[in-house]
Protein backbone atom coordinates (compact mmCIF):
# COMPACT_ATOMS: atom_id res chain seq x y z
CA UNK A 1 0.00 0.00 0.00
CA UNK A 2 1.22 3.48 -0.84
CA UNK A 3 -0.27 6.62 0.62
CA UNK A 4 0.34 9.95 -1.08
CA UNK A 5 -0.29 13.25 0.68
CA UNK A 6 0.00 16.74 -0.72
CA UNK A 7 3.59 17.82 -0.38
CA UNK A 8 4.64 14.61 1.37
CA UNK A 9 6.40 11.66 -0.28
CA UNK A 10 4.46 8.41 -0.34
CA UNK A 11 5.61 5.78 2.14
CA UNK A 12 4.59 2.15 2.41
CA UNK A 13 3.12 0.85 5.66
CA UNK A 14 5.44 -1.69 7.21
CA UNK A 15 5.80 -3.72 10.37
CA UNK A 16 8.24 -6.35 11.52
CA UNK A 17 6.87 -9.85 11.68
CA UNK A 18 8.85 -10.58 14.86
CA UNK A 19 6.79 -7.99 16.70
CA UNK A 20 9.43 -5.25 16.81
CA UNK A 21 8.70 -1.83 15.37
CA UNK A 22 10.76 0.29 13.02
CA UNK A 23 12.88 2.94 14.69
CA UNK A 24 12.13 6.38 13.24
CA UNK A 25 15.07 8.41 12.02
CA UNK A 26 15.27 11.82 10.44
CA UNK A 27 12.93 10.58 7.71
CA UNK A 28 9.51 9.89 9.26
CA UNK A 29 9.23 6.37 7.89
CA UNK A 30 6.67 5.52 10.58
CA UNK A 31 4.05 7.76 8.97
CA UNK A 32 1.14 5.88 7.36
CA UNK A 33 2.27 2.61 8.91
CA UNK A 34 0.90 -0.11 11.14
CA UNK A 35 3.29 -0.96 13.98
CA UNK A 36 2.90 -4.49 15.25
CA UNK A 37 3.13 -5.07 18.98
CA UNK A 38 2.00 -3.83 22.36
CA UNK A 39 0.89 -0.19 22.16
CA UNK A 40 3.04 1.04 25.08
CA UNK A 41 6.23 -0.51 23.73
CA UNK A 42 5.50 0.66 20.18
CA UNK A 43 4.77 4.23 21.20
CA UNK A 44 8.10 4.45 23.02
CA UNK A 45 9.71 4.27 19.58
CA UNK A 46 7.83 7.27 18.20
CA UNK A 47 9.31 10.75 18.60
CA UNK A 48 8.07 12.93 21.44
CA UNK A 49 5.30 15.39 20.47
CA UNK A 50 4.96 13.83 17.01
CA UNK A 51 1.20 13.34 16.58
CA UNK A 52 -1.61 15.88 16.29
CA UNK A 53 -4.60 13.75 17.24
CA UNK A 54 -5.20 10.43 18.98
CA UNK A 55 -8.29 8.28 18.59
CA UNK A 56 -8.22 5.41 21.07
CA UNK A 57 -10.64 2.50 21.10
CA UNK A 58 -9.16 0.48 23.98
CA UNK A 59 -10.45 -2.85 25.27
CA UNK A 60 -13.71 -2.26 27.14
CA UNK A 61 -13.19 -4.98 29.78
CA UNK A 62 -16.75 -6.13 29.17
CA UNK A 63 -16.73 -8.79 31.92
CA UNK A 64 -19.06 -11.07 29.96
CA UNK A 65 -20.23 -14.21 31.71
CA UNK A 66 -21.30 -17.19 29.62
CA UNK A 67 -22.62 -17.38 26.08
CA UNK A 68 -25.37 -15.05 24.94
CA UNK A 69 -28.17 -16.38 22.71
CA UNK A 70 -30.99 -14.83 20.71
CA UNK A 71 -34.61 -15.95 21.25
CA UNK A 72 -34.14 -18.44 18.37
CA UNK A 73 -31.19 -19.90 20.34
CA UNK A 74 -28.58 -18.73 17.81
CA UNK A 75 -25.40 -17.61 19.52
CA UNK A 76 -24.58 -13.88 19.58
CA UNK A 77 -21.11 -13.07 18.25
CA UNK A 78 -20.14 -10.98 21.27
CA UNK A 79 -16.72 -9.60 22.15
CA UNK A 80 -15.11 -12.35 24.24
CA UNK A 81 -11.60 -12.18 22.77
CA UNK A 82 -8.56 -12.56 25.01
CA UNK A 83 -7.46 -8.97 24.46
CA UNK A 84 -10.61 -7.72 26.21
CA UNK A 85 -10.09 -9.77 29.38
CA UNK A 86 -8.45 -8.45 32.55
CA UNK A 87 -8.00 -10.12 35.92
CA UNK A 88 -9.39 -7.20 37.93
CA UNK A 89 -10.34 -3.55 37.81
CA UNK A 90 -6.93 -2.77 39.27
CA UNK A 91 -5.25 -4.55 36.35
CA UNK A 92 -7.40 -2.61 33.88
CA UNK A 93 -6.58 0.68 35.59
CA UNK A 94 -2.85 -0.05 35.44
CA UNK A 95 -3.18 -0.88 31.74
CA UNK A 96 -5.12 2.35 31.13
CA UNK A 97 -2.60 4.51 32.96
CA UNK A 98 0.29 2.94 31.02
CA UNK A 99 -1.13 3.55 27.56
CA UNK A 100 -2.35 7.05 28.41
CA UNK A 101 1.13 8.00 29.64
CA UNK A 102 2.61 6.62 26.41
CA UNK A 103 0.08 8.62 24.36
CA UNK A 104 0.74 11.77 26.36
CA UNK A 105 4.45 11.64 25.45
CA UNK A 106 3.88 11.48 21.68
CA UNK A 107 0.94 13.91 21.57
CA UNK A 108 1.74 17.52 20.69
CA UNK A 109 1.06 20.11 23.42
CA UNK A 110 -1.85 21.49 21.39
CA UNK A 111 -3.06 18.12 20.17
CA UNK A 112 -6.29 16.32 20.96
CA UNK A 113 -7.32 12.94 22.34
CA UNK A 114 -10.53 10.97 21.82
CA UNK A 115 -11.28 7.82 23.81
CA UNK A 116 -14.37 5.71 23.20
CA UNK A 117 -15.88 3.25 25.64
CA UNK A 118 -18.98 1.85 27.27
CA UNK A 119 -20.27 1.94 30.83
CA UNK A 120 -17.88 -0.93 31.62
CA UNK A 121 -14.78 1.24 31.28
CA UNK A 122 -15.30 4.86 30.23
CA UNK A 123 -15.73 6.26 33.75
CA UNK A 124 -12.51 4.64 34.92
CA UNK A 125 -10.72 5.97 31.83
CA UNK A 126 -12.09 9.47 32.42
CA UNK A 127 -10.90 9.51 36.03
CA UNK A 128 -7.39 8.43 35.06
CA UNK A 129 -7.33 11.00 32.24
CA UNK A 130 -7.95 13.75 34.77
CA UNK A 131 -5.42 12.30 37.20
CA UNK A 132 -2.77 12.53 34.46
CA UNK A 133 -3.52 16.20 33.75
CA UNK A 134 -5.62 15.90 30.59
CA UNK A 135 -8.41 18.46 30.30
CA UNK A 136 -11.81 17.07 29.27
CA UNK A 137 -13.45 19.23 26.59
CA UNK A 138 -16.63 17.23 25.93
CA UNK A 139 -18.18 13.86 26.35
CA UNK A 140 -19.90 12.88 23.13
CA UNK A 141 -22.59 10.21 23.11
CA UNK A 142 -22.78 7.95 20.07
CA UNK A 143 -26.46 6.99 19.89
CA UNK A 144 -26.75 3.83 17.82
CA UNK A 145 -29.67 3.89 15.44
CA UNK A 146 -29.60 0.08 15.19
CA UNK A 147 -28.35 -1.27 18.57
CA UNK A 148 -28.26 -4.94 19.47
CA UNK A 149 -31.31 -5.81 21.61
CA UNK A 150 -30.94 -6.92 25.22
CA UNK A 151 -31.82 -10.56 24.65
CA UNK A 152 -32.03 -11.53 28.33
CA UNK A 153 -34.50 -8.76 29.07
CA UNK A 154 -32.95 -7.94 32.43
CA UNK A 155 -31.47 -4.52 31.59
CA UNK A 156 -32.03 -1.60 29.24
CA UNK A 157 -30.84 -2.05 25.67
CA UNK A 158 -27.29 -0.68 25.44
CA UNK A 159 -27.96 1.85 22.69
CA UNK A 160 -25.00 4.18 23.09
CA UNK A 161 -21.28 4.49 23.67
CA UNK A 162 -19.46 7.47 25.15
CA UNK A 163 -16.46 9.30 23.73
CA UNK A 164 -14.30 11.62 25.81
CA UNK A 165 -12.63 14.46 23.92
CA UNK A 166 -9.69 15.94 25.82
CA UNK A 167 -6.66 18.19 25.39
CA UNK A 168 -3.25 17.62 27.01
CA UNK A 169 -3.81 20.58 29.35
CA UNK A 170 -6.37 23.18 30.29
CA UNK A 171 -4.58 25.91 28.30
CA UNK A 172 -3.90 23.88 25.15
CA UNK A 173 -4.87 25.53 21.85
CA UNK A 174 -6.52 22.41 20.45
CA UNK A 175 -8.03 22.18 16.97
CA UNK A 176 -11.80 22.50 16.71
CA UNK A 177 -13.30 23.17 13.29
CA UNK A 178 -16.48 24.68 14.70
CA UNK A 179 -17.67 26.36 11.50
CA UNK A 180 -17.04 23.21 9.46
CA UNK A 181 -19.13 21.11 11.86
CA UNK A 182 -21.87 23.73 11.83
CA UNK A 183 -21.95 23.70 8.02
CA UNK A 184 -21.90 19.89 8.08
CA UNK A 185 -24.98 20.03 10.35
CA UNK A 186 -27.13 22.30 8.12
CA UNK A 187 -25.90 25.51 9.78
CA UNK A 188 -26.81 24.32 13.27
CA UNK A 189 -24.28 23.92 16.07
CA UNK A 190 -23.10 20.32 16.24
CA UNK A 191 -24.45 18.72 19.40
CA UNK A 192 -22.75 16.20 21.62
CA UNK A 193 -25.25 13.43 20.78
CA UNK A 194 -24.42 11.79 17.47
CA UNK A 195 -27.05 9.53 15.89
CA UNK A 196 -25.12 7.06 13.74
CA UNK A 197 -25.68 3.39 12.84
CA UNK A 198 -23.46 0.48 13.78
CA UNK A 199 -20.99 -0.79 11.22
CA UNK A 200 -23.02 -3.08 8.96
CA UNK A 201 -23.40 -4.17 5.34
CA UNK A 202 -20.51 -3.86 2.93
CA UNK A 203 -18.46 -1.80 5.37
CA UNK A 204 -18.30 -4.67 7.89
CA UNK A 205 -15.19 -6.74 7.20
CA UNK A 206 -15.86 -10.49 6.95
CA UNK A 207 -13.53 -13.47 6.69
CA UNK A 208 -13.74 -16.29 4.15
CA UNK A 209 -16.48 -17.97 6.20
CA UNK A 210 -18.61 -14.88 6.42
CA UNK A 211 -17.73 -14.16 10.05
CA UNK A 212 -16.84 -10.73 11.40
CA UNK A 213 -13.10 -10.07 11.24
CA UNK A 214 -13.35 -7.85 14.33
CA UNK A 215 -16.21 -7.91 16.88
CA UNK A 216 -16.24 -4.15 17.58
CA UNK A 217 -15.40 -2.55 14.23
CA UNK A 218 -16.39 1.12 14.37
CA UNK A 219 -18.32 2.77 11.53
CA UNK A 220 -16.37 5.11 9.27
CA UNK A 221 -19.07 7.75 9.79
CA UNK A 222 -18.01 8.06 13.43
CA UNK A 223 -14.33 8.60 12.59
CA UNK A 224 -15.22 10.94 9.74
CA UNK A 225 -16.92 13.26 12.19
CA UNK A 226 -14.12 13.01 14.76
CA UNK A 227 -11.39 13.82 12.22
CA UNK A 228 -13.41 16.56 10.54
CA UNK A 229 -13.98 18.20 13.93
CA UNK A 230 -10.52 18.05 15.46
CA UNK A 231 -7.83 17.70 12.80
CA UNK A 232 -6.66 19.29 9.56
CA UNK A 233 -5.26 17.92 6.28
CA UNK A 234 -1.66 16.82 6.77
CA UNK A 235 -2.10 16.16 10.50
CA UNK A 236 -0.85 12.91 12.02
CA UNK A 237 -3.58 10.79 13.61
CA UNK A 238 -2.54 8.00 15.98
CA UNK A 239 -4.71 5.00 16.82
CA UNK A 240 -2.98 2.87 19.49
CA UNK A 241 -5.62 0.10 19.18
CA UNK A 242 -5.82 0.01 15.40
CA UNK A 243 -7.91 -3.12 14.91
CA UNK A 244 -9.06 -3.39 11.32
CA UNK A 245 -8.04 0.18 10.52
CA UNK A 246 -11.15 2.37 10.50
CA UNK A 247 -9.07 5.33 11.71
CA UNK A 248 -6.44 4.78 9.02
CA UNK A 249 -9.04 4.37 6.27
CA UNK A 250 -10.81 7.63 7.13
CA UNK A 251 -7.50 9.46 7.69
CA UNK A 252 -6.28 8.47 4.23
CA UNK A 253 -9.59 9.50 2.67
CA UNK A 254 -9.45 12.93 4.35
CA UNK A 255 -5.80 13.70 3.60
CA UNK A 256 -4.46 13.04 7.11
CA UNK A 257 -1.47 10.87 7.96
CA UNK A 258 -2.02 7.93 10.27
CA UNK A 259 0.02 5.63 12.44
CA UNK A 260 -1.55 2.59 14.03
CA UNK A 261 -0.47 0.06 16.63
CA UNK A 262 -1.93 -3.44 16.62
CA UNK A 263 -0.93 -6.80 18.16
CA UNK A 264 -3.09 -9.21 16.16
CA UNK A 265 -1.73 -10.21 12.74
CA UNK A 266 -5.20 -11.01 11.36
CA UNK A 267 -6.34 -7.48 12.09
CA UNK A 268 -3.17 -6.01 10.57
CA UNK A 269 -3.70 -8.00 7.38
CA UNK A 270 -7.32 -6.87 7.13
CA UNK A 271 -6.43 -3.23 7.84
CA UNK A 272 -3.60 -3.20 5.30
CA UNK A 273 -5.85 -4.46 2.51
CA UNK A 274 -8.65 -2.13 3.54
CA UNK A 275 -6.53 1.02 3.56
CA UNK A 276 -4.86 0.09 0.27
CA UNK A 277 -8.29 0.20 -1.39
CA UNK A 278 -9.03 3.75 -0.20
CA UNK A 279 -8.75 6.57 -2.73
CA UNK A 280 -7.80 9.87 -1.05
CA UNK A 281 -10.00 12.86 -1.79
CA UNK A 282 -8.70 15.54 -4.12
CA UNK A 283 -6.72 18.05 -1.99
CA UNK A 284 -8.91 20.84 -3.33
CA UNK A 285 -11.93 19.13 -1.77
CA UNK A 286 -10.38 18.95 1.71
CA UNK A 287 -10.74 22.62 2.59
CA UNK A 288 -13.50 23.35 5.10
CA UNK A 289 -15.54 26.30 6.29
CA UNK A 290 -13.61 28.35 8.84
CA UNK A 291 -14.52 31.22 11.12
CA UNK A 292 -13.43 34.76 10.31
CA UNK A 293 -11.19 34.64 13.37
CA UNK A 294 -9.24 31.81 11.76
CA UNK A 295 -8.45 33.92 8.68
CA UNK A 296 -5.02 35.62 8.50
CA UNK A 297 -4.94 38.96 10.31
CA UNK A 298 -4.86 41.98 7.99
CA UNK A 299 -4.03 45.38 9.55
CA UNK A 300 -5.82 48.32 7.90
CA UNK A 301 -2.40 49.74 6.98
CA UNK A 302 -1.84 46.78 4.64
CA UNK A 303 -4.59 48.11 2.39
CA UNK A 304 -2.76 51.44 2.04
CA UNK A 305 0.52 49.67 1.22
CA UNK A 306 -1.26 47.64 -1.44
CA UNK A 307 -2.86 50.73 -2.97
CA UNK A 308 -6.36 49.43 -2.29
CA UNK A 309 -7.25 52.62 -0.44
CA UNK A 310 -5.40 55.94 -0.42
CA UNK A 311 -4.60 58.47 2.31
CA UNK A 312 -7.24 61.17 2.22
CA UNK A 313 -10.02 58.75 1.25
CA UNK A 314 -13.38 59.44 2.84
CA UNK A 315 -15.17 56.74 4.83
CA UNK A 316 -18.75 56.82 6.09
CA UNK A 317 -20.98 54.67 8.25
CA UNK A 318 -23.67 52.61 6.52
CA UNK A 319 -26.20 55.46 6.64
CA UNK A 320 -23.73 58.27 5.91
CA UNK A 321 -24.30 59.88 9.30
CA UNK A 322 -20.66 59.64 10.41
CA UNK A 323 -17.65 60.40 8.21
CA UNK A 324 -13.90 59.99 8.64
CA UNK A 325 -10.77 60.60 6.61
CA UNK A 326 -8.00 58.03 6.14
CA UNK A 327 -4.55 59.23 7.20
CA UNK A 328 -1.15 58.07 5.92
CA UNK A 329 -0.48 55.76 8.91
CA UNK A 330 -3.78 53.94 8.57
CA UNK A 331 -5.50 55.91 11.32
CA UNK A 332 -8.76 57.84 10.87
CA UNK A 333 -9.71 61.38 11.73
CA UNK A 334 -13.33 62.30 12.43
CA UNK A 335 -13.81 65.72 14.00
CA UNK A 336 -11.81 65.72 17.22
CA UNK A 337 -11.48 61.94 17.19
CA UNK A 338 -8.39 60.16 15.86
CA UNK A 339 -7.21 56.59 16.07
CA UNK A 340 -7.69 53.18 14.51
CA UNK A 341 -10.71 52.23 12.43
CA UNK A 342 -12.11 50.47 15.51
CA UNK A 343 -11.38 53.23 18.03
CA UNK A 344 -12.82 56.05 15.93
CA UNK A 345 -15.85 53.94 15.02
CA UNK A 346 -16.55 53.47 18.73
CA UNK A 347 -15.93 57.14 19.63
CA UNK A 348 -18.28 58.62 17.02
CA UNK A 349 -21.05 56.32 18.30
CA UNK A 350 -20.31 56.88 21.97
CA UNK A 351 -19.70 53.16 22.45
CA UNK A 352 -17.01 51.14 24.20
CA UNK A 353 -16.06 49.05 21.17
CA UNK A 354 -16.69 48.77 17.46
CA UNK A 355 -15.75 46.49 14.57
CA UNK A 356 -14.34 49.11 12.19
CA UNK A 357 -14.23 46.65 9.30
CA UNK A 358 -18.03 46.44 9.17
CA UNK A 359 -18.86 49.94 10.50
CA UNK A 360 -16.87 52.02 8.01
CA UNK A 361 -17.87 52.01 4.34
CA UNK A 362 -16.50 53.18 0.99
CA UNK A 363 -18.35 54.06 -2.20
CA UNK A 364 -17.99 51.20 -4.67
CA UNK A 365 -19.90 51.22 -8.00
CA UNK A 366 -22.25 53.86 -6.62
CA UNK A 367 -23.04 51.85 -3.49
CA UNK A 368 -21.71 51.92 0.04
CA UNK A 369 -19.66 48.79 0.80
CA UNK A 370 -18.02 47.93 4.14
CA UNK A 371 -14.25 48.22 4.03
CA UNK A 372 -14.21 44.52 4.93
CA UNK A 373 -14.63 43.83 1.19
CA UNK A 374 -11.16 45.32 0.69
CA UNK A 375 -9.74 43.11 3.43
CA UNK A 376 -11.27 40.03 1.81
CA UNK A 377 -9.81 41.03 -1.57
CA UNK A 378 -6.41 41.54 0.04
CA UNK A 379 -6.52 38.04 1.56
CA UNK A 380 -7.37 36.49 -1.79
CA UNK A 381 -4.55 38.32 -3.52
CA UNK A 382 -1.95 37.72 -0.80
CA UNK A 383 -1.00 34.10 -1.76
CA UNK A 384 -0.51 35.10 -5.39
CA UNK A 385 1.63 38.02 -4.34
CA UNK A 386 3.79 35.73 -2.23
Amino acid sequence: MSVQRKGVPAVAPHFHQDGSTPVPGSDPAWLDTILKGDCVAALERLPKNSVDLVFADPPYNLQLGGDLHRPDQSRVDACDDHWDQFASFEAYDAFTRAWLLAVRRVLKPDGGLWVIGSYHNIFRVGSILQDLGFWILNDVVWLKSNPMPNFRGKRFTNAHETMIWASPSRDAKYTFNYEALKTFNDDLQMRSDWHLPLCTGGERLKDGEGQKVHPTQKPESLLYRVLLASSNPGDVVLDPFFGTGTTGAVAKKLGRHFVGVEREQDYIDAATARIAAIDPLDPAALDVTRSKRAAPRVPFGNLLEAGMIAPGAKLTCAKGKHTAQVRADGSLASGDHTGSIHKVGALVQGQEACNGWTFWHIMEAGKRQPIDVLRQAFRKAAPAAG
